[in-house]
């Protein structure tokens, strides 16, 4: 059985995205890491390069800075990496995604199990969303819970959207648990960088070039912001114990807006039902 990574990355700096940890948290149980590397402002190339393990395969991936709207782009990029994927099995990270030690060998026994059942045609991961602080995580409905983050090459499965989910032809993929979780870190950042990703967000999304326009970026309160109980990936200590910002998640009845109404309201149904309604699911779970 032979299990692929891979993703894609540009102006990793830049952007403040974990990549070297996220490349490193899953190497252990990979056969090969497929990594399409962007024309870049900064030095992502030689930052990849850096980590120096054998199984990892760059290839140059030119991304079209013309194509600024819906984030599609994004998908294309993965598609490209998945293409060159040889594993029966492709794990694909974001570069803001890290998987814990203590998942790597639930992960590849999950991989093992179903290696045989061609009715799964991927594993779902759980989800942990950082945000504001390295101890502050985002609980409410707005961020996703689980996605599918391991395809079966033969399945067909290609990435859609903007890179969040994977389809096959126009239907869901259908999974069964990895028994995983992947703890994302995009929005936990410096402020000062943070206001550089979202203005190289804001071009590939909406088409606008902002530049300055997020210079006195905060932090907002938000309903469902919670503090993190658990432990960070090994791989990610360093950038946790550097933490030189402060964030504090105290949310009072002032910070409430009409969508964190909603929000509430909508967790009371969820409580009373023990459904959620409305959930964004791009993939069928088998019993």
């Amino acid at each position: 059985m032979l299990i692929s990574g891979f993703t894609v990355i540009r102006n990793a700096r830049i952007m403040g995205y974990p990549v070297v940890e996220s490349i490193r948290s899953i190497l252990p149980i990979v056969d090969e890491y497929v990594i399409g590397v962007g024309q870049s402002d900064d030095d992502t190339r030689a930052l990849v390069e850096s980590i120096g393990d054998p199984k990892i395969r760059l290839f140059d991936s030119h991304w079209d800075t013309t194509r600024q709207k819906g984030g599609h782009i994004l998908a294309e990029k993965t598609n490209e990496a998945l293409a060159r994927c040889s594993g029966e099995w492709c794990f694909y990270l974001q570069a803001d995604e890290v998987v814990h030690e203590a998942d790597l060998a639930t992960i590849r026994a999950s991989c093992e199990q179903h290696m045989g059942d061609t009715r799964v045609e991927g594993l779902l991961m759980k989800y942990v969303h950082f945000y504001g602080s390295y101890a502050v995580v985002a609980t409410a409905r707005t961020w996703y819970r689980q996605e599918v983050r391991i395809v079966r090459r033969t399945a067909g499965a290609r990435s859609v959207g903007d890179a969040q989910s994977f389809l096959i032809g126009d239907r869901k993929v259908k999974v069964r648990w990895s028994g995983g979780t992947v703890y994302h870190y995009g929005h936990v950042k410096p402020p000062r960088q943070m206001a550089q990703k979202h203005e190289q967000m804001s071009r590939w999304y909406r088409g606008n070039t902002l530049d300055g326009a997020f210079g006195n970026f905060e932090y907002r309160q938000s309903y469902g912001l919670r503090s993190f109980t658990g432990t960070h990936p090994a791989v990610m200590r360093q950038h946790v114990a550097s933490q030189d910002w402060r964030f504090d998640p105290t949310y009072r009845l002032r910070h409430m807006s009409r969508k964190d109404i909603r929000l509430v309201l909508s967790d009371v149904i969820e409580k009373l039902l023990g459904y959620r309604i409305g959930e964004r699911k791009k993939f069928t779970l088998l019993p």
